[in-house]
């Protein structure tokens, strides 16, 4: 999330109330989760096991729990609470805002474009040309939709992250800033929920196919020509590569890559990155071939006792 202006390292230290280890005039660009961050960004750690991955990352601002050693060319922001601080960076820079119509006043439509009934269309969406949005469709602010895009009934574009921090009281929800990014192209099923990023964005590419009663998480990448089924449920930070296959009920792990033209087979759990043009099913997923000869082998088991007993 880049900020609407360049601001100083000073600046940035007075929203949050913390001290700093750098120049005042340190430039402080926008805001990243460690995944996406980039120079000019802010992004932050609470845990010594990441402190290293934080303080290497392309990040050159890092809000951490601890005054460490600067590298050079870069600047600290020193918190004792470095993720309620991230967060009232998010409220300071992205604020809610409330909406009074049901198609805000800042959403932009293209040409041909049909709005159906009941619709929802919130502040600075952009939706392209020869696109149908369904009845009941809830678009959240921010999100970009290309041209030649349906989306069908019920479906939710940009609620939260599904991201939390354990403390003694209970959960603190790490606050979204990001967008939904639905490139040209693209069908979205009824009943899909696809959940803005944290501080990027979460982006189905070009031509890609989505049926119906699909989670897709937080920061998520969906590639080009993707086939998703049913029911499938994608965890946040995945990278799915272009011409990927989901079939219905497959559930796949955060933080993993889907390689190109992978196919998944129903109800697969994938919690590894995959290999290009490659099968995969069951749970733990593996490849198609190999699962199904080790469930041919279980199915001789019984056999293989009964011989045992006469032996």
């Amino acid at each position: 999330m880049k900020f609407p202006k360049p601001h100083t390292l000073k600046q940035i230290a007075e929203i949050i109330s913390t001290s700093y280890v750098g120049p005042d005039d340190f430039p402080v660009l926008g805001m990243n989760e460690i995944h996406v961050v980039e120079p000019g960004d802010i992004v932050f750690v609470d845990h010594p096991k990441y402190y290293d991955k934080a303080l290497n990352s392309a990040a050159t601002i890092v809000l951490i729990n601890k005054e460490v050693d600067c590298p050079e060319g870069k600047a600290l922001l020193v918190s004792d609470d470095p993720f309620r601080d991230f967060n009232k960076l998010t409220l300071h820079f992205k604020p809610f805002q409330s909406s009074n119509s049901s198609i805000a006043a800042t959403a932009k439509i293209g040409k041909n474009t049909i709005i159906q009934p009941n619709c929802f269309i919130g502040n600075n969406v952009s939706i392209g040309d020869n696109c149908i949005i369904h009845s009941n469709v809830s678009i959240y602010d921010d999100s970009i939709i290309g041209n030649n895009v349906t989306i069908h009934a019920g479906t939710v574009l940009g609620a939260s992250a599904f991201y939390y921090k354990k403390r003694p009281e209970g959960f603190d929800q790490l606050i979204s800033g990001g967008r939904v990014v639905i490139k040209d192209n693209v069908d979205i099923g009824a009943l899909c929920t696809i959940d803005r990023g944290v501080t990027g964005d979460t982006t189905i590419g070009e031509g890609s196919k989505l049926d119906n009663q699909i989670q897709v998480g937080h920061d998520t990448i969906i590639g080009r020509k993707c086939l998703i089924a049913s029911q499938t449920g994608i965890a946040g930070c995945v990278v799915i590569e272009d011409e990927v296959t989901l079939w219905g009920q497959v559930g796949v792990k955060s933080g993993i890559t889907i390689a190109k033209g992978t196919v998944l087979y129903a109800q697969s759990g994938l919690g590894h990155s995959t290999e290009e043009n490659k099968t995969y099913f069951g749970s733990p997923a593996d490849e198609a071939r190999d699962k199904f000869k080790e469930m041919a082998y279980i199915k001789k088991i019984p056999e293989l006792i009964e011989k045992l007993k006469h032996i």
